[in-house]
């Protein structure tokens, strides 16, 4: 075996993270090139049993993490119980990314709808949408690694940003995305010959310049929706990527829990989209568990190991991972809960089909 699959990528071997990335390549093959490799519209059930499937692996991922999984110490804050440590961090960020996925399904609606993207070619726009965000969110993990872990002070500032962004969350008011104003889609228009009509799935067709007559290529409306996809998982990121970097710095436990999320986002979407108003009070728990985090990180680093290294004992006990992980299930489950329950008469009534 090549020598330099054993050397390490941040802390741990590149064969592992290559292992992983072929794993994650094989999904995505399975998906597009097997069992939905025809255009079609992807029912609610389709998707249920798809987000089923992937959520399964992911915990199955969780298993290997708490059994075969070997962390680097430097990354935890005690030697001892290190794979105890990383599970509970791992589940605490896929769960932490996936319910941060919830507001993508509102802003994804909107976008299908502004381009009137044809509910058969929405997995198309989605499936290579997430190949994006897995490219982007290596490099955002990457360098939030490289930061955090050579300026640890710089976690006060992700806690002081999360802190903000669950407090603005409750009291910001709606979020509203204006796709007409937005600069990257003018930037596009402005440089790019772009059809006025959907050309089947195509993301670029060749037709006659109505100027010249000669044959050029074209972007479609489908391929300014991808862009538009993947802008709005940049923005996104730059919530969800100090959140979990808030919960491990392990970058191996921030990059696979980042992409299991990021692999149910699609079917999520097929599957809430026609009902993602019922889950109106989701935010509520989501800006809590942002505030938690923050909080958390002050106890931790600043509470804890800041007052120990500057007077030779701690003010506050350390919390463990398991309390973020109780936290995080508790709050989140109790305002989906609550959502369900508020909104059962509204069923049917309110349901805001997909695009």
């Amino acid at each position: 075996m090549p020598e330099f699959l054993f050397a390490e990528f941040a802390g741990q071997p590149i064969g592992l993270w290559m292992a992983f990335l072929a794993f994650i390549g094989f999904l995505l093959w399975v998906d597009l090139g097997l069992l939905n490799k025809k255009d079609g519209v992807v029912s609610p059930k389709k998707s249920a049993l798809m987000w089923a499937g992937f959520a399964s692996l992911a915990v199955a991922f969780g298993a290997y993490v708490y059994w075969g999984y070997q962390p680097d110490p430097q990354y935890y804050n005690s030697p001892d119980n290190l794979n105890q440590q990383a599970v509970l961090q791992y589940f605490t960020g896929y769960l932490l990314e996936t319910a941060l996925a919830f507001d993508n399904i509102f802003v994804i609606g909107m976008i299908f709808t502004f381009f009137a993207v044809p509910r058969e070619y929405q997995h198309r726009v989605l499936f290579w949408g997430i190949i994006g965000a897995i490219v982007f969110r290596a490099i955002f993990i990457g360098l939030g690694a490289a930061v955090v872990n050579e300026f640890t002070w710089i976690l006060f500032i992700f806690a002081a940003f999360l802190i903000f962004t669950g407090w603005k969350m409750i009291f910001g008011g709606e979020h509203e995305m204006k796709l007409e104003d937005n600069p990257v889609l003018r930037f596009i228009k402005k440089r790019m010959r772009v059809t006025d009509t959907i050309e089947n799935h195509n993301f670029f067709v060749r037709k006659p310049d109505p100027l010249t007559g000669k044959v050029v290529l074209f972007a479609t409306p489908l391929f300014l929706a991808l862009i538009m996809v993947e802008v709005v998982d940049i923005i996104f990121a730059v919530d969800s990527v100090p959140a979990i970097f808030a919960v491990t710095r392990d970058p191996f436990i921030v990059y696979t829990s980042n992409i299991f999320a990021i692999l149910g986002l699609r079917s999520m979407y097929f599957m809430l989209s026609a009902a993602v108003e019922r889950f109106k009070y989701l935010k509520y728990g989501l800006s809590a568990v942002l505030i938690l985090i923050g909080v958390k990180i002050i106890w931790n680093f600043g509470l804890y190991k800041g007052w120990k290294d500057l007077y030779g004992s701690p003010l506050v006990p350390y919390l463990e991972p398991q309390w973020s992980l109780i936290a995080t299930l508790t709050l989140l489950g109790g305002a989906i809960g609550y959502s369900l329950w508020k909104t059962r008469h509204e069923q049917g009534h309110n349901a805001r089909p997909a695009a």
